[in-house]
């Protein structure tokens, strides 16, 4: 009787082992199944920037623009119109509200806190472990990528179309040490239900991109944001100097 208590032991122990190794090979991360990036109160803007921001008219912005710690002033081509409130301004090219630094608050505040987050976020953008380093030597024009994180010690060059396939929870992070360079008449293509909120383009040097070209995602940028005459993006500009717009669409995606 003893034996067989032991031996009934011995089954349940090495079953429940069993189960654990299971449980755990099963909530392993793969390759975009991490976290989109955090952008906190950043999130709530289709373009915010620290120096300026511009545009050639007209271009059609979907959502709020900020602009901090540079003045309201340095906000041109919109053709602002200040509300009564002196809170924020509006725009015919905005489908949205503007606000600055110099406005009265609670804007300064609330700009201050989104500038912060826009820079964790670039942080933690930056930070994710790769699961794919120097794919195409810097150029990535024609492929299609599963999610994961992308890495270049380089710039980043997207000379013809760029399809991102997954489904609405999958995450792409591309971690880009200089510039990101996306060519006139080239569109970033979402297939699978794969979501702009979690495309994230976490990038040092200068964004450019191209004449009628379209991008998918949020652009951290440590410097610049060039779009050039009748680009497009679906997702947001959230750079840490300038964001210069011509004759172009931005539309942040449905929160």
């Amino acid at each position: 009787m003893i034996q067989k208590t032991r031996s009934n032991l011995l089954v349940s122990g090495a079953a429940c082992l069993l189960l654990s190794l299971v449980a755990a090979c099963g909530s392993s991360n793969s390759p975009g199944s991490g976290s989109a990036v955090d952008l906190g109160t950043a999130g709530g803007f289709a373009i915010l920037a620290k120096s300026g921001i511009s545009t050639v008219p007209t271009s059609a912005v979907t959502g709020d623009l900020g602009l901090s710690p540079a003045a309201a002033t340095f906000i041109t081509g919109f053709s602002l119109t200040m509300d009564s409130t002196n809170e924020f301004s509006t725009c015919p090219q905005v489908t949205g509200k503007v606000y600055a630094a110099d406005y009265t608050p609670p804007a300064p505040s609330d700009l201050t806190t989104a500038v912060g987050d826009m820079e964790r976020a670039f942080t933690d953008a930056a930070g994710r472990a790769p699961d794919v380093t120097e794919l195409g030597a810097g150029n990535i024009g024609g492929m299609t990528l599963d999610p994961g994180v992308y890495k270049w010690g380089t710039g980043l060059l997207i000379p013809t179309d760029v399809t991102l396939t997954g489904d609405a929870s999958d995450v792409w992070i591309f971690q880009i040490a200089q510039d990101l360079t996306v060519s006139s008449a080239t569109n970033i293509h979402l297939a699978g239900g794969a979501q702009p909120e979690n495309v994230a383009w976490q990038v040092a040097g200068m964004v450019d991109i191209g004449t009628t070209a379209h991008l998918e995602g949020v652009v951290l940028s440590q410097t610049t944001i060039t779009l050039r005459t009748g680009a497009s993006v679906n997702g947001r500009l959230l750079a840490q100097t300038a964001v210069d717009i011509d004759g172009s669409a931005v539309v942040e995606p449905a929160r």
